[in-house]
Order: structure tokens, then sequence, then C-alpha cells
């Protein structure tokens, strides 16, 4: 996102991310030592809105801004100042100005378009709301299709650095204590800072955090989505809570929901608002019928698990009780996450050139299923891994069996490495 535009002529940089995962902070760090004017986008009225941002640059400039009612006088003046300043242009919550004036859009456009070549702005555009800001920059409908010349899209810090953050607060923590950091926030940089912040570096007491009566993490999740879904997100929260609890494939999902016809609602939660993935046995083909949900935002996966189920003990403020349910039941519950877990460490090494699970049959206590299924990048060797929170509980026999049948089937050509993956592997 630093300044090649001053070299050349203005670029613009897009920024998407969910809420929480540290875009502002991004920009103001690569802007440092560096003019830059920064608009924060607050829905409501444009004047008003106009007149506020007229104060910021005539305070970062100590120069005069004349007073403007409409954005694109306002962004005009800007890029007119880009002709004789270099500087940064940060412009937060840029998805917010299609409940303000939509037409602002087509404006920026034409204004950019005349601009551009002759003036040396850096603007950065950053949104949290994903499906808006695709729709945006990604839709050839919309005027500013094209136009930006970076789009990057920030994610959650990867394991590694959950280690080294958690090693900083705690140089003796255990690797369960990390399991719980990356249960509870995914790799989140907000929520990580507010358990570290509060000395939280144990299962126990980040729970204790999460369930304070005070604590952002209750109400945290209706936040992040209804910006997304709006006020039609009765159906969307009924099927994320439904795979939350274990209903991952249509027919689970569908009965859950009273029969109702969630094809539809699953399509939109995947390609548009990508909360959801499929997985499918690996090796399967693409239309293949055997296709299990996860919540992709580790987060909202444990949100909707326990806040959504047990929001009957929110309203009545029985948040202890809240909080045992969550550790007795955490064992269980982070023994699943546990093998998110390692597909995404195995990912993050680069050493693979196929990441997945394998299952064959419905589901059942005798099916065939293998929880990660790791093809080398010489895609001569295979790894094969059972994953299970503590090693005692692994049965090589039994896994042995399955290997078999996988090997059998598609893995004839390839040299198969098995292993059993525990907390003691993280």
């Amino acid at each position: 996102m630093r300044a090649l535009s001053f070299d050349m002529h203005s670029q613009m940089t897009v920024l998407t991310g969910r809420r929480r995962i540290g875009k502002t902070s991004l920009i103001f760090k690569s802007c440092e030592d560096t003019p830059t004017v920064y608009l924060f986008v607050n829905r409501g009225n444009e004047v008003a809105l106009c007149k506020s941002f007229a104060e910021v640059i005539s305070r970062t400039f100590d120069i005069y801004i004349p007073e403007e009612s409409s954005f694109a006088r306002l962004f005009t003046f800007l890029m007119e100042l880009g002709e004789r300043k270099r500087y940064n242009l940060v412009i937060d919550e840029f998805q917010e100005f299609f409940y303000i004036n939509p037409a602002i859009y087509s404006q920026i456009q034409d204004i950019w378009d005349r601009y551009r070549q002759k003036s040396n702005v850096n603007l950065i555009v950053s949104g949290s709301v994903y499906t808006l800001m695709n729709r945006i920059f990604k839709d050839y409908r919309e005027p500013l299709y094209g136009r930006a010349d970076t789009l990057l899209k920030l994610t959650p810090f990867p394991t590694d650095i959950m280690k080294d953050i958690l090693k900083d607060y705690n140089p003796d923590y255990t690797n369960d204590a990390l399991l719980a950091l990356y249960t509870f926030t995914g790799g989140v940089p907000k929520y990580i800072e507010l358990f570290m912040n509060h000395g939280a570096t144990d299962m126990e007491s980040m729970v204790d955090i999460m369930i304070r009566p005070e604590s952002p993490f209750l109400s945290e999740g209706h936040i992040l989505l209804i910006q997304e879904f709006g006020k039609k997100y009765g159906n969307y929260f009924s099927i994320l809570a439904a795979i939350a609890n274990g209903k991952n494939t249509i027919q689970e999902i569908e009965d859950a929901l009273g029969k109702i016809n969630a094809t539809g609602y699953l399509k939109r939660l995947e390609d548009d608002y990508e909360v959801i993935k499929k997985r499918r046995p690996i090796f399967s083909k693409e239309g293949t019928q055997t296709v299990r949900y996860e919540i992709s935002d580790l987060f909202l996966r444990f949100w909707f698990r326990y806040f959504i189920k047990y929001n009957d003990l929110i309203e009545s403020q029985n948040l202890p009780l809240l909080a045992e349910v969550i550790k007795k039941d955490y064992p269980t519950y982070s023994g699943l996450t546990l093998e998110i877990y390692f597909r995404q460490k195995m990912m993050e090494s680069f050493e693979f050139c196929n990441i997945g699970s394998w299952w064959e049959g419905k589901k059942s206590i005798d099916q065939n299923e293998i929880d990660i299924i790791a093809i080398y990048a010489d895609n001569k060797r295979v790894l094969a891994a059972e994953v299970k929170r503590q090693q005692k509980n692994f049965k090589p026999e039994l896994f042995e069996t399955k290997v078999a049948a996988i090997h059998k089937k598609h893995l004839f050509n390839y040299e198969i490495e098995t292993k059993c993956l525990s907390l003691s592997d993280m």
C-alpha cells in the first residue's frame, strides 16, 4: 500500500477483511511518515459528512477548505490538491456510501479517471462488509470495476504468529492453551489482543473473559453478520447454528430448519458471503453429492455453537452457567478444531499440493473416514493422519484398515505415510 503513486501517478488500493482483522492499523502503519488524510464514512447525511471531512482535511494540511455539500466536489478538491502535493488519502468503511448516496461511486469513477494520470494521490479504500466491497470493485456492471490497481484481502494470523504472541505473554504456555486461543479467535488480531491484555493465556481465563457481562464477544456475531445479511438474517442464522452444532449435510440442515429448501441460502453463504465452505472427500468429483458444510470463520463457528445455542443464559444473565457449559464441553469441541488447525498448519508449510479429508458412505460408527489426507508437492507421497487430542486414544489397527481402503480405491500409486496428530504435535 506504500506510495508507488508518488513516483508516477495516483493509484488506488482496495483493502477488505472482516471486522477486527486489523485493516485500519495496517493502513496507518503503511502510511507512517507520509502526509495522510483519514476519512471514516459514518452512515448518515452526505452534507454533514462532507462538513466533518472538510474539517479533517483542513486540520491535516493547515489549509482553508471551502464548504462543500457533496462528496463529489470534495473529492475533486482532493484530487486537484494531489497535483501539487503527494499524500495518502484513506477512506475507511467505503461501502457505507452505498447507504448515503449510491451515486457517489459513479462520481468517484468520473473524477478518478480525469485526475489519476496528472496527480499523486495514494488512495486507499477499505471496508469490512465483504459482499458490498466485492460488488463495488469486482462486478463489471459497477462504475468502479477495474479502477483498483491492487485488491487485498486481510486474513487472520497464521499459526506460527499465534504461537509467538502467546509465548510473549506466557513463555510457559501449553499446547492446549494454544488450541484454545485458536478455537476462540481463529487468529483474529483484535480478539487475541483482548485476551492478552487481560492476561488470559489459558482456556479457563479466556472463557471467563468472553462471558463477562460487558464482554464484546457476546454480541460480536450479530454485529458481524447483520452488516452482511441485513434485516433478513433469520434463516441464515438458523443455518449457521445448525452447521455449528454438527448438522453439516443438506439433508440434516433442512431437517433442522423444518424442511425449508436450504440450497439457495447455502450457495449465498458460500459464494457471496464466504462464511461457509463445502468439504468433499478428497479425490471426489466436483458434482458429488457427498458434501459437508463447515463455517469457515472459527470465531463464528464457536459463537453459533455457544452464544446462539445458549442465548437464554445470556438473556437471563446466567453467565456463570454458560462458562461452565463451555469449559465442560471444551475437550470435545476443541478436538474438532484441532483437525482444522493441522490442516491450516500444513497449508502454511507449502509442503503439500492438496490437503483434504476422506470418507465414504453415510455417517455411522462403521464409516470409513480419515481426518487428513495430504498429498506432498512431489505428487508421489501422501500423509494420512488421524487427529486426536490425546495420543492414547489412537487405535492404529483400526486406522490401518481405513488407510488400506483408500489405498485400494485412490492411492495405489502413492507411498503412504501414516501418523496420529495430537496436542503434542502443535
